[in-house]
């Protein structure tokens, strides 16, 4: 075969098929451990598992649609929108014991706009609102999420 003759394939969409196969081959194989159980009576595993086999029937469908689509370069990216939305969750992951469930929600949404340059603060505003007190409704009154809602 000459190299004029070999069809080139999609690459961003082989990557990333590939890549959600294996984080969700990689999620089964972390929790092997846990017992599965069933419907009606879920054991710590149920949900990983189903999760991460719902990664690997994406990640398969990503992977099969890639072998038939024509080429696509991967284009230049940008990482300031990536370092962006890492700060504001590792933000939330670290202040979330001390500072609370309300604070640590406003970090998370308020830095992760800035990631999008279309952004407008009212906007933002409105919406870290409206998400800061459903999750809180949500998540430590409904689901009794063992967190601080507020610092004092």
């Amino acid at each position: 075969m000459t190299g004029a003759s070999i069809t080139k394939r999609d690459l961003p969409d082989i990557l990333a098929g590939a890549l959600m196969i294996g984080l969700g081959a990689l999620g089964l194989w972390a929790g092997r451990d846990l017992r599965f159980g069933s419907a009606a009576m879920m054991g710590p595993g149920f949900l990983p598992d189903v999760i991460c086999g719902m990664l690997i029937a994406i990640g398969a469908y990503v992977l099969i649609k890639a072998f038939s689509k024509a080429y696509e370069p991967i284009g230049e990216s940008n990482i300031k929108p990536l370092i962006i939305l890492v700060i504001a969750i590792a933000g939330f992951a670290f202040m979330a014991e001390t500072l609370g469930f309300v604070v640590s929600t406003i970090w998370l949404l308020v830095i992760g706009s800035l990631a999008d340059q279309e952004s407008r603060w009212r906007e933002i505003a409105i919406s870290t609102l409206l998400l800061t007190v459903f999750g809180a409704l949500v998540f430590i009154y409904g689901l009794g999420v063992q967190m601080p809602i507020l610092p004092f």
